[in-house]
């Protein structure tokens, strides 16, 4: 829809990540922006976007409102073509400002919380029944506004400049709890930009490995496409360093994005996680399954792992047991549990042998 003057809005209802909207974002920028020819000259437009994710029970007057305080700030500044609003938390009661202090405090505050994705290998049987480790998200249990997901957590952090504080206490948090588990589950880690963009980096998180007494070999590194934008030979160095150190790496969200086969060529990866756009219709949709085959033949010549997110039926599942996938995670078998569920979960479990 147009808005007023050169302003318009897109809407898409239907689930869709943060990664892959930021993708589109870029794309539709792209686009905008490319020259446009008028006789023996070229009109060449700056566009810039604001961002949201809606929440139930967000007024329209509201989202616009936070839009176009968004798109202001954006079109004020010049280095960000993007930048995302603050609907994912905004409430009734808080400010912006509020919540950036809020997160400050937070950190020290015992406020965040680490849940664990379970995930499952799939078993002699053809099912996936064999538990493999877990995904550390993160969680803040605000004390007025409730708890608040990752995604929110995140759009905070980067508005207030503390992403890289609040990503190394999640990785304290996660590895100290699972230096509680069985030895034989992995723990996954999302690693963020600006994490691969610090030099200390590897360093930093290798002492943190050995303050928690978890093996670097237990550990997997999740990085999304959007992490590989801006730099991808440093993004290469940076993961060259954590692997030659025995951590594994994964790109993550496989498929929402430009699924750029040079990552594949450049960066020392161990394992491909499929978006769950990848596996939502591979029981319907002949081409769904095509592609869905096609990239697991690739992975197998790579000799890379594939792990498919977002498995909610046993359908689903049943098809990537027959074509070879050998992990999953999803609310078909778990959804995220707290630190001691998830204890409970892999304490309980019969435990494979060697």
């Amino acid at each position: 829809a147009r808005g007023s003057g050169g302003t318009f809005l897109v809407i898409a209802d239907q689930p869709c990540s943060r990664e892959r909207w930021q993708l589109f974002a870029e794309q539709l920028a792209e686009c905008v922006a490319r020259p446009i020819a008028r006789g023996r000259e070229a009109l060449r437009l700056s566009p810039r976007l604001a961002l949201l994710r809606a929440l139930a029970g967000d007024s329209a007057d509201s989202v616009l409102d936070r839009l176009a305080h968004s798109l202001d700030l954006a079109r004020r500044g010049a280095a960000r073509r993007t930048v995302w609003a603050d609907g994912e938390v905004t409430r009734v009661g808080r400010s912006a400002a509020q919540l950036d202090a809020d997160l400050l405090r937070a950190i020290d505050g015992n406020e965040i919380e680490v849940v664990f994705q379970p995930q499952f290998a799939c078993g002699p049987a053809g099912r996936f029944d064999r538990l493999s480790g877990a995904e550390a998200l993160a969680r803040w249990n605000h004390p007025r506004l409730g708890r608040i997901g990752a995604g929110a957590l995140f759009t905070i952090a980067e508005r207030c400049d503390h992403v890289l504080p609040l990503s190394r206490h999640i990785a304290r948090l996660a590895l100290a709890e699972a230096a509680r588990w069985p030895q034989d589950l992995r723990l996954s880690l999302n690693v963020t930009p600006l994490d691969l963009a610090a030099a200390g980096f590897a360093a930093e998180l290798g002492a943190a490995l050995a303050q928690a007494g978890f093996a670097a070999d237990r550990l997997t590194l999740e990085v999304t496409e959007q992490a590989l934008l801006a730099d991808l030979p440093q993004v290469a160095r940076a993961l060259g360093a954590l692997a030659e150190a025995g951590m594994r790496i994964a790109l993550d969200d496989f498929g929402a994005g430009f699924c750029n086969f040079r990552y594949l060529k450049l960066l020392p990866l161990h394992t491909l996680k499929l978006d769950r756009s990848m596996v939502d219709n591979i029981v319907e949709d002949a081409r769904d399954l095509a592609v869905l085959r096609a990239i697991l033949a690739m992975a197998g010549a790579l000799d890379l792992a594939v792990i498919a997110e977002g498995v909610e039926t046993e359908a689903q599942a049943a098809v990537l047991s027959r074509e070879g996938c050998g992990l999953i995670q999803g609310f078909l078998r778990a959804p995220p549990l707290d630190a001691q569920d998830f204890l409970h979960l892999a304490q309980d479990r019969p435990i494979p042998a060697n």
